[in-house]
């Protein structure tokens, strides 16, 4: 079983990330990171008439009124990346029934994602959300900031179990804080209340957006093991259930199924590529599944 995260130092952590996932990466993306990371380095250069199959999430919608013709946006690229990680720290990241827990999966995304885009210039930042915005990181580059996002990612305490969690204040805060044209990974199990969509939708309008969506297995198939007491991850609230009861294992398996529908439809109306990160998942064999999946949708 792992070390827990609480356990462990930030650097202690970096080296065994550098070791066991950043090392093998470096052997299969052979250093070719932009492939992954394409088209967000970018400022605005131009305007011109729309052609397919270009992407409509660079329509400019004040110009195409103006002209009743669609106008795109065009962007060179720039050599570095203002990359912010908006990250949901809530109680239900404290869920795993495995080796690991969901926040123990966030912390080791986080430091391999930034170390990756650190050590070639690159700069990043964070914002922490439990029920509220607990710390904002401004983006800088190096090594000493990845140990940073890492230490205050170990320090932030557990936030009290008392209402679901609510990510529309924190997409909220990404809108307002962070000016410049920037990579954001919003990483979160998207166990949240309605209404986070449109602050998405607003999100992905200005910046490149792609979103981590955490999980373990637990919370999408119910095993038959008799009865047993659950606790909501968010409210604390506990639930004396029966496992054996089929009926009801087949009505947990319909709303999980409704649910995962929702959040799918939700990423696609956004134009939000997303990742789906369990915790018994190899990170390395993940990143690389993503990043397969954004070269297929580039070509």
């Amino acid at each position: 079983m792992n070390t827990p995260t609480s356990a462990l130092t930030p650097e202690r952590i970096l080296q065994r990330l550098d070791w066991q996932v950043i090392r093998r990466l470096d052997g299969l993306l052979q250093g070719d990171y932009r492939s992954l990371l394409y088209g967000y380095g970018v400022d605005f250069a131009d305007l011109r008439e729309y052609q397919p199959p270009d992407d409509i999430r660079y329509i400019d919608w004040n110009v195409t009124a103006r002209m009743t013709v669609p106008y795109v946006r065009q962007y060179v690229e720039d050599r570095e990346i203002s990359a912010w990680f908006l990250l949901d720290v809530s109680p239900s990241m404290d869920f795993g029934t495995g080796q690991s827990l969901k926040r123990t999966v966030l912390v080791d995304f986080v430091t391999t994602i930034a170390r990756l885009l650190t050590r070639h210039g690159n700069r990043v930042g964070a914002i922490m959300y439990g029920n509220r915005v607990e710390r904002t990181i401004p983006p800088r580059s190096g090594q000493i900031q990845v140990l940073r996002l890492v230490n205050d990612l170990l320090k932030q305490p557990v936030v009290s179990k008392a209402a679901l969690t609510d990510l529309a204040p924190l997409l909220q805060a990404g809108l307002h804080s962070i000016k410049q044209r920037s990579l954001i990974f919003i990483i979160s199990d998207f166990m949240s209340a309605p209404g986070w969509e449109r602050s998405l939708n607003l999100l992905n309008q200005r910046h490149e957006v792609l979103a981590i969506r955490l999980w373990d297995p637990r919370e999408v198939e119910l095993p038959d093991v008799g009865p047993i007491i659950m606790e909501d991850a968010e409210t604390g609230e506990q639930l004396y259930i029966d496992t054996h009861d089929r009926r009801f294992r087949q009505r947990f398996q319909e709303v999980v199924q409704r649910r995962e529908a929702e959040l799918d439809e939700a990423f696609k109306r956004s134009g939000v590529d997303s990742l789906l990160l369990s915790t018994e998942d190899d990170l390395v064999r993940a990143i690389m599944r993503f990043a397969m999946l954004r070269r297929q949708r580039r070509k």
